[in-house]
């Protein structure tokens, strides 16, 4: 009877930890038949089918037409949408010209107002955009539409605002927040986002104060699948990871909650993020964070978010969002260890601890931790060299990824099992678990002094020790009963060993095989009476083989798993040569037809080199034929000077379609006062005598700026710096027209290869010195005066 609830228990732990992955999000779709006043999934991906049909970023002609949609919908809803236009730019130098589309509805207080906020621009330039963010944008409508139908008296206004130029550098909520009135009247933000295609959709706080206000009114507003826990939200703040949210909370104090998804992190920024792979369930998700969240908060007093407490969060499943107090933590945590030296000492008094038995325990949990932790380690390591092509996937987490996941975790069991197969007499198990709860001590320690965020993991060394007064008690507790006692482990550690490489990329696999070893020694009080546990790692180190061989299947590219490849041409106008280059780690037959490995000439470019999202630059450089191209007009339009200092106006024209212009300039040159189009691309410091730039404190090689175009805009520069220096930039302008381009006749990718994203791709660029010496015949052509000012 022993063996059969044994046998019950582990299937129970496998279902348990199943039912947390498949009960975090709605499982049933919501279709046209949907009540009007209810949110419809299947509506809501129409308005994804009609967003996504090709990739529209900003400058993009099918921008024109997203942006033309967007705004008859809004009508469609009885709104009067407006365009909010103008010249942005981050603090990376990321400059361009959004168009953000708002509308605005009025409560009856009018003081105050809810933000709905997506972004409608996808990224440049081969990515659809259904997910990100088509699949925000198509949530706020489709949630409005329902919204409306309920016919709620509004107390508060709701503002819906879809940012522009979000993909390029956050710019359309930058222009927003500091040039639009109605950013004033925002008291909270609801942003929509995404960084996969799937899985659960994520709530995330954006606050600059406590957390304690805004969760509890989450709290209040009911959504019936909150996904949240403080851990990920002080990664968050730990990390440079940013939305159009946090430009809202960092200029302007506005308090929000994000909600995004990471599952099937490889169609991120690709071809691949289209209609057909938007997870229907994910964006049945967001809708069900939506609409309890503005029927709520349109009503609600939106003066009560702030707060300076903060609370310790999570969520488990039917409990939904568990909280207490920050300043819990310590007691807490000191408590738990007090009742932990208490249970040592009952126990050596009832006879069933015996501390003889710690060291050959803790050398098990050691060993344990660092076989599985190595092996994750090392999967890693033979995967890259076994297939070099995973290195193209920049996002880090490949097509078969989630085998390895399930290979790492069987990993972890299979270095548990195996390791404390030792421990077969049930009457060492009370001394045993011992070890475990004293590294779970130790996590939660260095969380409460260091991530506070991770401070609810002492709820897992409360069950254990729990766990451990039974163990004591009883010499062979019931172990269905036991398992109770171990629900929260599996309930809250289960997404992360699930979520983690999906989020990080493959390189983090150690985490989750790891993170595995950890559940099963608070699992100890149940699989630590199994009498085979031999057998069990065996099993699980087979089954851990059998997925990396099916993933093994899965390993090449192919039409449903295409090859990400890049190529640029590259004229070099200093030069007078022309230039192949790459990001690709492994050539293949598309891009072998321009790119010689032998004829490598990467050395000469090791400055002022394009770089990307993920710091690569070219892996790749070679002869090219010499084209004709039409590099940018450089006018002069102003230049004097006025005792030490020079005064100098600068015009970039285009003389053909092209989508950016990237600007480098020696680090060491320092500018007083430098404007573009209007707007101040870098950050500056109070020095002794003048206001002087510095340029370069966060940017990549010594880019002073990267500006993205519409409609061919020129780039004017207005500058002020010392007579003495002249600047000298290089420049590269680049349009997204390589495959277009006549001249070079590059033919198309066959349909096992995508674009690589996060790089300058698919372009041909131009690049030159722009040598700015004094010139006097200009120096009267507009007045001093404005360009002092």
């Amino acid at each position: 009877m022993k063996k059969i609830l044994y046998i019950l228990s582990f299937i129970l732990i496998l279902l348990f930890a199943g039912y947390t992955l498949y009960s975090s999000k709605p499982q049933n779709i919501s279709d046209f038949d949907s009540p009007e006043e209810a949110f419809s999934t299947y509506r809501a991906l129409e308005h994804v089918k009609k967003i996504s049909k090709e990739p529209h970023y900003l400058g993009s002609l099918a921008h024109e037409d997203v942006k033309s949609y967007i705004l008859t919908e809004l009508k469609k809803l009885g709104l009067s949408p407006e365009i909010q236009e103008g010249f942005a730019v981050n603090e990376d130098g990321k400059l361009s010209k959004p168009q953000n589309i708002l509308a605005r509805i009025k409560g009856a207080s009018g003081d105050k107002a809810l933000l709905l906020l997506s972004h409608y621009d996808s990224s440049p330039h081969s990515a659809n955009g259904a997910s990100d963010a088509g699949s925000g944008v198509a949530t706020i409508l489709e949630g409005l539409r329902a919204f409306q139908a309920q016919g709620i008296t509004l107390k508060n206004d709701i503002i819906i605002c879809f940012t522009d130029g979000e993909e390029l550098g956050l710019n359309g909520a930058n222009l927003f927040v500091s040039k639009h009135p109605w950013a004033k009247d925002v008291s909270l933000a609801l942003n929509f986002e995404a960084r996969g295609s799937c899985g659960d959709s994520f709530m995330l706080v954006e606050t600059n104060g406590g957390t304690g206000s805004l969760i509890a009114e989450f709290e209040k507003a009911n959504p019936e699948f909150p996904v949240t826990n403080s851990l990920v939200y002080s990664v968050y703040k730990l990390l440079p990871n940013d939305t159009d949210l946090t430009i809202l909370r960092k200029q302007k104090d506005i308090d929000g909650f994000n909600f995004a998804f990471i599952g099937d992190h490889f169609n991120y920024h690709t071809a691949g993020d289209t209609w057909e792979h938007l997870d229907l369930n994910t964006l049945e998700h967001q809708g069900s964070y939506l609409m309890p969240l503005i029927a709520y908060f349109a009503t609600a007093d939106l003066s009560k978010l702030k707060s300076e407490d903060d609370v310790v969060f999570f969520n488990v499943p039917e409990l939904n969002i568990i909280k207490y107090p920050s300043f819990w933590i310590y007691p807490m945590l000191g408590a738990a260890i007090l009742i932990f030296v208490a249970l040592i000492i009952y126990g050596k008094t009832k006879s069933r601890i015996n501390l003889q038995e710690l060291p050959t325990a803790f050398l098990a949990a050691v060993i344990s931790i660092g076989l599985a932790g190595g092996l994750g380690v090392g999967l890693f390591k033979v995967l890259t060299i076994l297939y070099p092509g995973y290195n193209e996937i920049l996002q880090g987490f490949t097509f078969n990824g989630y085998y390895y996941i399930v290979a790492v975790v069987l990993i972890g069991i299979a270095a548990f099992f195996k390791v404390y197969s030792i421990f077969e007499d049930s009457q060492e198990l009370p001394s045993i678990m011992i070890v475990p709860l004293f590294f779970w001590m130790l996590i939660c320690g260095a969380a409460a002094f260091f991530l506070e965020g991770a401070s609810y993991f002492i709820i897992l060394v409360y069950f254990g020790l729990l766990s451990l007064f039974v163990m004591i008690h009883v010499k062979k507790p019931f172990p269905i009963l036991i398992l109770i006692f171990c629900l929260p482990a599996i309930f809250i550690l289960t997404p992360f060993i699930a979520t983690f490489p999906v989020a990080l990329g493959l390189k983090f696999l150690f985490i989750s095989s790891v993170l595995t070893v950890l559940l099963c020694m608070l699992l100890l009080p149940v699989v630590g009476y199994y009498i085979k546990k031999g057998l069990v790692g065996s099993i699980a180190f087979l089954g851990a083989l059998g997925c990396i061989g099916f993933a093994h299947f899965y390993a090449d590219f192919d039409t449903d798993n295409p090859k990400p490849n890049s190529l640029v041409y590259i004229l070099n106008e200093d030069q007078n040569k022309g230039y192949w280059a790459s990001y690709d780690y492994v050539l293949d037959p598309w891009t072998q037809n321009y790119i010689d490995s032998d004829a490598n000439q990467i050395k000469r470019w090791h400055q002022d080199t394009l770089t990307s999202m993920y710091n690569n630059v070219f892996t790749y450089i070679n002869q090219a034929p010499l084209t004709v191209l039409k590099s940018s007009q450089v006018e002069t339009v102003f230049d004097s000077i006025e005792g030490t200092t020079r005064y100098l106006r600068v015009l970039i024209k285009p003389q053909r379609k092209i989508n950016r212009i990237d600007l480098f300039v020696a680090s060491s040159f320092k500018f007083d006062n430098l404007q573009a189009n209007g707007v101040r691309p870098l950050d500056y410091t109070d020095g002794k005598d003048s206001r002087v730039y510095n340029a370069f404190t966060s940017r990549q090689s010594n880019r002073l700026l990267t500006y993205y175009m519409r409609d061919n805009e020129p780039l004017e520069l207005n500058m002020k710096f010392q007579k003495d220096r002249s600047p000298t930039f290089v420049m590269y302008e680049s349009s997204y027209d390589l495959l277009a381009n006549e001249d070079l006749s590059i033919p198309e990718r066959d349909a096992a290869m995508i674009p690589k994203p996060f790089v300058l791709n698919d372009a041909v660029i131009v690049k030159k010195t722009i040598k700015l010496e004094y010139s006097e015949k200009k120096k009267d052509t507009i007045s001093l005066e404005n360009l002092r000012t």
